[in-house]
């Protein structure tokens, strides 16, 4: 009769235990995860930073199922098609549209959905809305508006809660390469290549066509970045590697490889023994000859 007892016992104290995980909202994992809100009470960003506290609405406008991946490296979010429609169709002001950025519904950080038409700037994080269908279907998450100039905070986005609950879940892209795309994405501008000498080899860099002029440190950054939309910049070593690149480049695209003109040259101070510069003529004609072998409007251009 005891052992009886002692056995309906344990199993009530199981159900029981059950019931208040459920009750509690622990699900033996770590809940909702990463997401982003909308305000509650739809509060314009001007008014955000006066507030001591902001609730979030009822559901996220983005949660953890709309992601598909997120890259630490860029701050891209590539979302499902119904979620990218969802933000598509969202009503946003030129003033901006608050949200907040979430890990089980404790919000880390605030920022503003915005419109690239709005002449206003704005000295916050915020996700551009994008404007009908694109490919791929990424918002980004960025550092000011209309550029990341008009920024002067410290930047948020890597928060070690928000990246843990991505990386748990599966969403997060640490660093990625060029050997994990296909192609290159289309760049309204353009791509710039850019060569010099150092160590006795033939250093590349391709980035993407922008209107600023780019400093000499950041074409010779052996740092690549790869994002699905925005700034592509990859450095290689040698014909070869710079022959692969191109070859991920879209047909037709424009490319030009340049010496120093679009470059802010380091002050006296700073100066070093790098400079950009054509490599030997036969170099350059084997890889404009292969440029043009795969259909990309390429241009060698000497500043001399």
């Amino acid at each position: 009769m005891k052992k009886v007892f002692s056995n309906i016992l344990s199993r009530l104290t199981i159900v029981l235990v059950c019931v208040l995980l459920i009750v509690s909202g622990c699900t033996g994992a770590t809940g909702e995860g990463f997401a982003i809100y909308l305000t509650r009470e739809d509060i314009p960003p001007a008014q955000m930073e006066a507030l001591s506290h902001v609730a979030i609405a009822e559901q996220p406008v983005i949660s953890m199922k709309d992601i598909i991946t997120y890259n630490a490296q860029t701050h891209e979010i590539q979302l499902t098609e119904s979620a990218f429609e969802r933000i598509s169709q969202l009503h946003v002001p030129v003033e901006g549209k608050s949200f907040l950025v979430c890990v089980d519904k404790a919000p880390l950080y605030w920022g503003a959905f915005w419109t690239p038409i709005s002449s206003l700037s704005f000295d916050g994080v915020t996700i551009w809305k994008p404007f009908g269908s694109q490919e791929p279907k990424v918002i980004t998450i960025e550092l000011g508006y209309p550029s990341s100039s008009f920024y002067t905070d410290e930047d948020p986005r890597n928060n070690a809660e928000v990246i843990k609950s991505l990386e748990q879940a599966g969403r997060l892209i640490n660093e990625p390469s060029l050997t994990s795309v296909d192609k290159l994405p289309h760049s309204m501008k353009g791509y710039e290549l850019y060569s010099w000498s150092e160590d006795n080899q033939w250093h590349f860099t391709l980035i993407t066509g922008t209107n600023r002029n780019k400093t000499l440190e950041e074409i010779i950054s052996k740092e690549d970045q790869i994002a699905e939309s925005g700034l592509i910049k990859v450095h290689v070593v040698g014909v070869d590697a710079i022959k692969d690149v191109l070859s991920k480049i879209p047909q037709n695209e424009h490319v030009s490889w340049c010496e120093e003109q679009f470059i802010i040259l380091p002050e006296p101070a700073e100066q070093t023994s790098i400079n950009l510069q054509l490599p030997p003529v036969e170099i350059v004609d084997t890889v404009k000859e292969h440029a043009d072998e795969l259909g990309l409007d390429f241009i060698v251009t000497a500043s001399h």
